[in-house]
């Protein structure tokens, strides 16, 4: 393993005074992104609604040239070997660890988050660079399998790295998700073209610029940025194989794309991630964790819980405790700032909140807690809100509300938890609060989920990188993190040769006398339980 190194140009961190970043700092970054045509877009501070500043877009055409450069330097990084690219990614690591202070605050710029779930991304990102690192010769190093003759083949497997791989990844996690896809592929021999997020893209081209100054070759991870429709469009059209993190939606539209084309896509999609309160839990502690699960990134994350079955014999006093932890909640996203809940991220994610809260109350809906706009706080700061009585008919019943608002359900027993919990066209996480662990893996078994967190909301199988993670139903295909991350990512190649030992038949005389000795044989590996 690496020694850490030293930070070979540590960059400006961005000024709390000011609430925004160095513009130098951010002109130099904005050099980073492959983008020609001279457009940009204007992206706002969720904290204050101010112009943070003007980011470049991305053309089709830049597109095609980032695919065709990480082309390029893909070859040789493949060529290079597993040591060489195990030494580059621990080197990222150490400089991730290095720069936290400056990346914490760009997260916090950027998507209105506080410092404590800034700091799960930095965690996050760098623990994906080291997993990945040390990983990949262990899944990914050739084999030999068993043949289907033994004495007259020798089988082998080995992995090709498939190419260049197209990643798009959303706003609201961009460290974390950048880093468990982009040091996936890299660590398996590919090449990335990433469309980062307008809203996130300076932390992405800090990110890559750790990877640069440990040795990354510059066009092996290329930046691009842009409108979904057309620059999302023409990283699919390029990529040899597509990591896409997003709306089930648009993850549908990237799915029949790739199978027109024939390349493989992981998809993590929406989630309506239901929690299931058990009446053996304490129900002080079960309401701190359900509200830290519910409302980090204020439940701006995909596998947020949004839905909560509490078991009878304990919901009052849950409920109770649960609206008393709410009402103690501190906003405050400013950067820097100790609050329990930052903002929303933009005036997109305020509308959506806001149309859920109304339409729950027009039609019954009771609020227990929270309910309000705050724009004394910031311009799309909203409180924590908690629903009752939330019907069928409701959008926040089945809909993914994609923040600050969660709905509470009393239900008889474990079972009917169980049943309204798979109940959903989704299946991305789950909760299990219990005062049994082991009453909880029960539980657990029978959710229709990717991932289930027991006495933990969500960071237990988000932030075990070498776990795999990805959704059922309509919450995505494929997974990233651990082996089946890493696999995502090359083609596995079966190279068999003959032994020369044993001559395989080529006549019928030579069938005639081997099919016996065969049939033996076939016996003997059943009896031996030879694979």
């Amino acid at each position: 393993m690496s020694a850490p190194v030293a930070v070979s140009h540590a960059p400006a961190a961005p000024p709390r005074s000011t609430g925004g970043p160095d513009p130098q700092w951010v002109a130099e970054l904005h050099d980073d992104i492959t983008a020609t045509g001279g457009d940009t877009r204007t992206v706002l501070a969720p904290a204050t609604g101010e112009p943070l500043h003007e980011l470049p877009l991305s053309t089709p055409g830049d597109v095609a040239d980032a695919f065709a450069r990480a082309r390029l330097a893909q070859v040789a990084w493949a060529r290079a070997g597993f040591a060489h690219r195990r030494r580059v990614l621990l080197r990222a690591h150490d400089l991730i660890v290095a720069r936290r202070e400056q990346l914490i605050d760009l997260v916090q710029l950027e998507t209105g988050k506080t410092r404590g779930q800034a700091f799960e991304e930095v965690y996050q990102s760098a623990a994906s660079a080291r997993y990945n690192a040390l990983a990949a010769r262990g899944v990914l190093r050739s084999r030999r399998v068993h043949s289907g003759a033994p004495t007259v083949i020798e089988a082998r497997v080995r992995h090709r790295p498939r190419g260049v791989a197209g990643v798009i990844t959303p706003w609201n996690f961009p460290l974390s998700l950048a880093g468990m896809d982009v040091f996936s592929a890299l660590a398996a021999g590919c090449g990335v073209v990433q469309k980062a997020d307008e809203q996130a893209a300076l932390n992405i081209l800090e990110l890559r610029r750790a990877a640069i100054d440990a040795g990354l070759p510059g066009d092996l991870w290329a930046v691009v940025t842009g409108d979904g429709a057309t620059i999302g469009e023409a990283v699919t059209d390029h990529a040899d194989v597509i990591a896409f993190t997003g709306s089930t939606a648009t993850g549908r539209r990237i799915a029949r794309k790739a199978a027109e084309r024939l390349v493989p896509a992981s998809l993590e999609l929406g989630g309506k991630n239901p929690m299931i309160v058990l009446d053996d839990v304490d129900p002080g502690k079960a309401a701190r964790q359900a509200a830290y699960a519910c409302y980090a990134s204020m439940g701006q994350l995909c596998v947020s819980p949004e839905r909560i079955y509490v078991t009878r014999g304990v919901a009052d006093a849950f409920t109770r405790a649960f609206v008393r932890v709410i009402g103690s909640m501190t906003i405050d996203p400013a950067p820097g700032s100790a609050g329990d809940v930052g903002t929303l991220t933009g005036q997109a994610q305020l509308d959506r909140v806001r149309a859920h809260l109304d339409d729950a109350t027009a039609k019954g809906a009771t609020v227990l807690a929270g309910g309000a706009h705050r724009p004394d706080i910031g311009p799309y700061a909203f409180e924590p809100t908690l629903l009752a009585d939330v019907s069928p008919d409701m959008h926040c019943f089945a809909e993914e509300t994609f923040g600050a608002i969660v709905s509470l359900y009393v239900v008889d027993d474990e079972e009917e938890a169980v049943l309204a919990a798979n109940a959903s066209d989704y299946g991305l996480n789950a909760v299990v609060l219990s005062g049994s662990v082991a009453r909880a893996r029960r539980v657990a078994a029978a959710l229709e989920t990717g991932s289930v967190n027991i006495n933990e909301g969500y960071r237990g199988s988000f932030g075990s990188i070498a776990a795999p993670m990805g959704g059922s139903k309509q919450s995505g295909l494929g997974r990233r993190n651990g082996p089946d991350g890493l696999k995502r990512y090359v083609e596995s190649v079966t190279v068999a040769s003959a032994t020369g030992l044993i001559q395989a038949p080529t006549s019928a005389r030579e069938w005639r006398m081997l099919e016996q000795p065969m049939l033996l044989l076939l016996r003997a590996q059943r009896v031996l339980r030879r694979r």
